[in-house]
């Protein structure tokens, strides 16, 4: 081994898929070093919907988005919007993204989407015991609402996809959605709950958690920012921006949204661009949820966490170096406030953050064409906190050089 090699694993990124690999890799015997740029939970995961979202198997690259696209790119704080000074750089994405909506392609992608949920959904519970943070975990379902017949018809293809891979579900009308949750309002007459889908208390409360239970363990978190990597003999160099040098065995990249501009260092260009996710977190007694909702049709989300109540989702295709909008976070509070007529819209927090996405909506998972001590684990667009655990499990399975749990292939970063 080479001098000044560190042994073991670096990971680049705190976040929750960092810190989740970070602690696959930890439980499997070898030494784990955490970098990232500002803090853990500084980025996505700190204001995510705090969703396991395990029914939510097919991609945003599909025919029905590109039906409802043109209406929606319309409206400058709908569901999925473009900045007009941004358009011009995230053509060639939008052009992948495109190709990725064949039917064949989504087939492609919904099956291994699939085998991704299956395999994060059974390794959450075991994750969750082993760091300590299983009283975190609800399993209080989702609710789909519809504002007519006509509107929940036509997911009915979507719901067919699902239940072909066995997610469980039941279509309902207004009374059982009552029930299920009261105080929505009459506009929405039919529904469709997912008891499958689960939540955590808090996400940033969670992933702080997560770096705890590292530490505890004997790993170590220091603040850097990477700006390359290189291979060398035995192992991998990392440079900061700061003018240090470190070396490794091996690397995790799982930076998020910046990661893709740490793997151009080792001569690959990776196709990620930036969900650009809003929210605001109301007062916990803003509302008596009792499930999560989602109103799909307008492209946002309301969710109970032991901190408040979030209302947040939709899509800006955006980068990271615009400044935030947040009048589309006030855009979907005001969407809330009529979706919801008891909700206090008073005394909230506003957040932008950077979700990762590539254009076939699969995360990149697998090895650095540069070299195999470099493994990837970034891309998982609106799905990094669902997809963590299962994740984990393959990155540690590489670290280690087992068979991974499922196939890869479709996760490849060569991909594009």
């Amino acid at each position: 081994m080479n001098t000044g090699i560190q042994p073991g694993v670096v990971v680049i990124g705190a976040g929750v898929v960092g810190l989740s690999a970070a602690i696959a890799a930890q439980a499997r015997g070898l030494s784990v070093t955490v970098l990232e740029r500002e803090a853990p939970a500084a980025g996505a995961s700190a204001g995510n919907a705090g969703a396991f979202a395990f029914t939510d198997i097919l991609p945003l690259a599909s025919p029905g988005i590109l039906k409802k696209a043109p209406k929606w790119l319309l409206d400058p704080l709908g569901p999925l919007s473009v900045p007009p000074s941004y358009a011009f750089q995230i053509a060639p994405w939008m052009f992948r993204f495109w190709r990725a909506c064949s039917a064949g392609r989504v087939a492609h992608s919904t099956a291994a989407q699939t085998a991704l949920m299956d395999l994060s959904k059974a390794e959450l519970e075991p994750f969750l015991t082993q760091t300590g943070t299983i009283a975190m975990l609800r399993k209080e379902g989702n609710l789909q609402v519809y504002e007519s017949q006509a509107e929940l018809n036509a997911a009915l293809p979507g719901w067919k996809a699902r239940e072909q891979h066995g997610v469980e579900f039941r279509h309902m009308g207004a009374a059982d959605m009552a029930i299920i949750q009261p105080g929505l309002a009459p506009r929405f007459t039919h529904g469709t709950f997912t008891p499958g889908w689960y939540s955590i208390a808090d996400p940033k409360l969670y992933t702080l958690a997560l770096a705890e239970h590292f530490s505890a363990q004997g790993g170590t978190i220091e603040r850097a920012e990477v700006s390359g990597l290189h291979p060398i003999e035995g192992g991998v160099e990392i440079r900061t921006t700061d003018g240090r040098t470190l070396r490794a065995q091996n690397v995790v990249l799982a930076a998020g949204a910046f990661s893709h501009q740490v793997a151009r260092s080792l001569g690959e260009t990776i196709p990620l661009e930036t969900e650009r996710g809003y929210n605001t977190t109301l007062p916990i007694d803003a509302f008596d949820l009792r499930t999560q909702v989602t109103f799909g049709g307008h492209g946002f989300v309301v969710t109970r966490l032991s901190t408040g109540i979030r209302v947040g989702g939709a899509v800006e295709l955006g980068g990271l170096k615009l400044p935030p909008n947040f009048r589309r976070s006030e855009a979907m509070l005001e969407k809330a406030r009529s979706f919801l007529p008891g909700l206090k819209s008073q005394g909230g927090v506003q957040w932008m953050g950077f979700r990762p996405s590539l254009p076939d909506s699969l995360p990149a998972i697998g090895r650095a064409r540069a070299t195999p001590r470099v493994v990837y684990a970034f891309g998982h667009g609106h799905l990094g906190l669902t997809q963590s655990a299962g994740t984990a499990r393959l990155v540690a399975d590489l670290l280690t050089n087992d068979r991974t749990a499922i196939d890869i292939a479709a996760f490849s970063p060569q991909r594009f």
